[in-house]
């Protein structure tokens, strides 16, 4: 026999790499509206009549002068901002049906069911000199965002069942590292002399959903998630044939006998929804870490980095800053890689900790940096090293964590509630951020990063004191912590509460 649960099989792999492939096009739609700008708001202008084209033009400049002119109108400023920002608010809404999805046919076949938002969002956006561009690249982004909010709750959830305790932080991670695979894929591809142009544009767009064709496919040879048959559906031996193909040829009864205890718990305690959850002082926290975990991710300054990148490296005197953007993309995606292969030795706290602290840092580098970079040549060139730095610590703790700790704070009652609350708050915090940014650089200008360093410090402080670490444990060790935190009811008032709240 092989030693049990730490195995790893071609099942196993093949399972993990398909549900991935969500979060590779959740990352491919973050990214990809960025590169065609100009010629997206271009299309805009003639579609909505501000803005028409002139063939007796044929002076390079005087139609690019033209073009960014098209892009100013205050009606194709409006469609443009919308096209961005329904992205998150598709992600916020839907994120609160994470559990309900998952729960409702299975990890598989929830994730099988939301393909078709995102085929039906990729052909929106494809296809939209049919008919009005700004009506359908907004209705594309949309439904594309409101898939995203549900995948990005799914495939974490999925991955953290399937996985064997060994690998869980490795294999959670790479929710992480295919968002960064999709987020440097649409910058290549979207650059000009690709898809980026006045041509292929469409077609960049429309591939955002070619992921989903793709998981489609593979998904039906992906067992079910072993949790998810043995404690909420009672199949056991469903459950363990499950575990024999994820796992190979072993003896799973220790794995059943653990899934036995946690259905047992289960059983004690209600399913737990959403209200129940936000009331309950039982789960209270883990629920806090998990959320703060979250903030800790979108709060950083991660977002503005990307948005301060170009302007920086153009200042440094970088001939093509599109080129060094792209070359964050590439240390994101390396740096997320080195944590794959840390996070299951070092440990998840550890990781973290590192991270917002390297960051901290970073920040503070940056504002040295961007306030002398005018007096002092060099300077931009510690901004540049601190953008690079930033990314590479972001990515080594911050940036893949939360997305998998949730699930392992969590018992499996309360886990679909839990994964939804944290996705809406990091949707939510991320659009905030997205819609607030602009107007606090403005108000703070060089200064801006010391506002992140400050959260950045406040975070590295609450993670060091109330975050405790989960590698190699199971999800009733987990628990265990938390339950020796807080003081345990001498009745089960609270849960027989719980158990009137949830059906509601």
């Amino acid at each position: 026999m092989m030693e049990t649960g730490k195995q790893l099989t071609g099942t196993l792999a093949v399972a993990v790499f398909t549900a991935a492939l969500g979060s590779l096009q959740f990352g491919y739609s973050l990214g990809v509206i960025n590169a065609p700008q100009k010629v997206i708001q271009k299309h805009y202008a003639l579609s909505l009549g501000v803005w028409s084209e002139r063939s007796a033009l044929s002076d390079n400049d005087t139609v690019e002068t033209d073009l960014s002119d098209a892009g100013t109108h205050s009606t194709v400023v409006m469609y443009w901002s919308l096209s961005v920002a329904i992205f998150s608010i598709g992600g916020m809404v839907s994120s609160f049906l994470v559990g309900f999805v998952g729960d409702l046919k299975g990890r598989v076949k929830g994730m099988l069911m939301v393909n078709v938002l995102a085929v039906v969002a990729g052909l929106l956006m494809g296809l939209c000199q049919m008919w009005k561009p700004h009506i359908m690249i907004i209705s594309g982004r949309a439904i594309m965002g409101f898939y995203c909010g549900l995948t990005s709750g799914l495939v974490p959830m999925y991955i953290g069942e399937i996985a064997p305790k060994a690998y869980r932080g490795a294999l959670g991670t790479l929710h992480q590292l295919a968002i960064v695979i999709g987020i440097l894929l649409s910058q290549v591809i979207g650059l000009d002399f690709v898809l980026g142009n006045d041509e292929m544009w469409p077609l960049l767009l429309g591939l955002s959903g070619a992921p989903a064709v793709l998981q489609t496919l593979l998904l039906p040879f992906c067992p079910e998630s072993p949790r998810y048959l043995y404690i909420l559906q009672g199949k056991e031996e469903e459950a363990r044939k499950s575990l024999l193909r994820l796992k190979g040829a072993y003896d799973p009864t220790p794995d059943l006998e653990e899934m036995k205890r946690e259905k047992d718990e289960a059983d004690k305690e209600p399913r737990i929804s959403i209200r129940s959850l936000i009331f309950s002082s039982v789960y209270r926290q883990q629920l806090f870490v998990a959320l703060m975990m979250h903030l800790s991710q979108q709060l950083s300054g991660i977002n503005a980095i990307f948005y301060y990148s170009t302007a920086i490296f153009t200042q440094a005197g970088v001939a093509q800053p599109v080129y060094a953007t792209i070359g964050v993309g590439v240390i994101n995606t390396v740096f997320t890689m080195v944590s794959v292969a840390l996070v299951d030795k070092a440990g998840r706290r550890i990781l973290t900790l590192v991270g917002l602290g390297g960051m901290c840092c970073c920040a503070i580098a940056m504002t040295v940096g961007l306030k002398f970079q005018n007096d002092y040549s060099w300077m931009s060139y510690v901004s540049m090293s601190a953008i690079f730095m930033f990314v590479s610590f972001f990515e080594i703790g911050p940036g893949p964590i939360p997305w998998f700790i949730v699930a392992e704070l969590f018992s499996q009652g309360p886990r679909p509630a839990a994964i939804a609350l944290a996705g809406c708050c990091n949707w939510t915090s991320n659009f905030i951020i997205g819609m607030t940014f602009p107007y606090i650089q403005e108000l703070l200008d060089c200064y801006v990063f010391l506002l992140f360093a400050v959260l950045l410090l406040c975070f590295t402080v609450f993670i060091y004191l109330r975050v405790p670490e989960t590698k190699g444990k199971t999800f009733e060790e987990i628990a265990a912590v938390f339950q020796k935190k807080r003081q345990i009811p001498k009745d089960n008032t609270e849960l027989e509460q719980l158990k009137t709240s949830t059906d509601a």
